[in-house]
């Protein structure tokens, strides 16, 4: 299989299956049996078709005699491919490029019999008019986000903040990683990895951090099997670190799902203390636990739990509990590109689902201990609105400042919002808040 048909099955099941693109290239590239070469050309194509959608809209409306919207969902699918690879990749050769997608037509569309051709002519006519092509000014076609998105985003984070944003979103994100200092240094680590063909490099701020390139299929490591490092982002793991979780104490993580934060709570807790890493569906807690195990971390319990539904045997009884809650995930567009044109009415309740949480979480909160808050998002709604519903509701509670890494500036409010594109991490909303005693 080569990595343009791997790529095309990710789209198409993207399209069809309403599947995220980080998790079906994931098993598609491991049922393909591609090379780390390979894997990472499948990977460039597929999210970058994804990142770009609306531009490559935007060139095959030059390019076509009929209506974009017209073509054949596959047809477009392999134009989207072809024309990425031809626009936006200075190393493939544009032979390669319309040859395969003329190939994938072919195997794909056999009973559009018109398709290969026009592939053919499409991408031929791209070759030759590169740099004369008109370029989109729209910021929704030079982008690729829907314009209520950006409509939304704008109302939380500003004009200026966007546009930082929106170019990040269409990056190809890196592969962060946390060290298990219970079992390893950075340095032994980095070593290690090296060894086995992967460039590694120190994240900018956050310690204890690597950056990877060159992984190929990361179960395949060694020191990962070893369980010397487990993936997260460096937003993921400040939210943790903002709760400043004492050793010796009894933490609750009741979105734990895959279990990021749970493992960093438990490495920065010395492998003491106790931590209960909840979620409402079983298979996830089998996630949890397989991950807990491969990094050595016994202080974890994982246990079926529905974070909205009271739990009498936890009141008042936690000293921190993280609700790192499910949202729209505007975020971590950058890693799940698909987020971006998911349907916003399907995501309107999700406040009052989140408050929900918040409040049924607090109850577990011991007198004086710490409940953080945090989304994958950057919506005002999801975010400060949840926050000040829920400090109406439960008085017993105040903010408390942050107390963040160098980069950032001193934070006063208890509250941080981080961007793509700022602090090298996903987008991020943070909350400590202290139950009075």
């Amino acid at each position: 299989m080569s990595p343009r048909e791997t790529a095309l099955n990710a789209l198409i099941a993207c399209r069809k299956q309403e599947a995220w693109i980080n998790g079906i290239l994931k098993e598609y590239i491991a049922r393909d049996k591609l090379d780390r070469r390979d894997a990472a050309l499948a990977a460039r194509l597929a999210y970058g078709v994804l990142q770009n959608r609306n531009r490559l809209d935007f060139y095959l409306k030059q390019l076509l005699t009929g209506r974009v919207k017209d073509l054949h969902p596959a047809v477009r699918d392999i134009l989207h491919l072809g024309l990425y690879q031809i626009l936006e990749l200075d190393k493939i050769p544009d032979s390669a490029a319309v040859n395969e997608s003329v190939a994938l037509a072919k195997k794909y569309c056999r009973k559009l019999s018109y398709a290969p051709g026009l592939v053919n002519a499409v991408l031929r006519a791209a070759v030759r008019g590169k740099g004369t092509l008109t370029e989109p000014t729209a910021p929704e076609d030079r982008y690729s986000h829907p314009r209520a998105l950006m409509e939304a985003l704008r109302d939380s984070i500003g004009s200026p903040r966007l546009e930082v944003m929106l170019a990040a979103d269409n990056e190809i994100p890196r592969t962060v990683i946390q060290v298990n200092t219970l079992r390893t240094t950075s340095g032994v680590l980095t070593e290690a990895l090296e060894r086995e063909n992967v460039t590694v490099q120190p994240h900018g701020w956050m310690t204890d951090c690597l950056v990877l390139g060159n992984t190929g299929s990361m179960e395949e490591l060694e020191s990962f099997r070893q369980g010397l490092f487990y993936v997260q982002d460096p937003a993921a793991k400040l939210s943790v670190q903002c709760a400043q979780i004492p050793t010796g104490t009894r933490v609750l993580d009741c979105c734990a799902a895959p279990g990021g934060k749970s493992f960093a709570a438990a490495i920065a807790m010395a492998g003491g203390g106790e931590i209960l890493s909840c979620d409402v569906h079983e298979h996830k807690i089998g996630l949890i636990r397989a991950g807990a195990r491969r990094l050595g971390l016994d202080n974890i319990e994982a246990t079926l739990q529905d974070a909205t539904r009271e739990n009498g045997q936890w009141l008042d009884k936690m000293d921190v509990v993280l609700a790192d809650v499910p949202c729209s995930g505007y975020g971590i567009i950058r890693k799940k590109p698909d987020i971006r044109f998911k349907d916003p009415a399907s995501m309107a309740e999700l406040p009052k689902l989140q408050l929900a949480i918040l409040c049924n979480q607090a109850k577990y909160v011991r007198p004086g201990g710490t409940l953080l808050y945090s989304t994958c998002t950057l919506l005002r709604r999801e975010n400060e609105d949840v926050v000040k519903a829920f400090l109406t509701r439960r008085p017993d509670y105040y903010p408390e400042k942050l107390e963040l890494p160098r980069p950032f500036s001193e934070n006063t409010d208890g509250m941080l919002t981080l961007v793509p594109g700022e602090y090298d991490t996903d987008g991020f909303f943070i909350c400590r808040l202290r139950r009075k005693t």
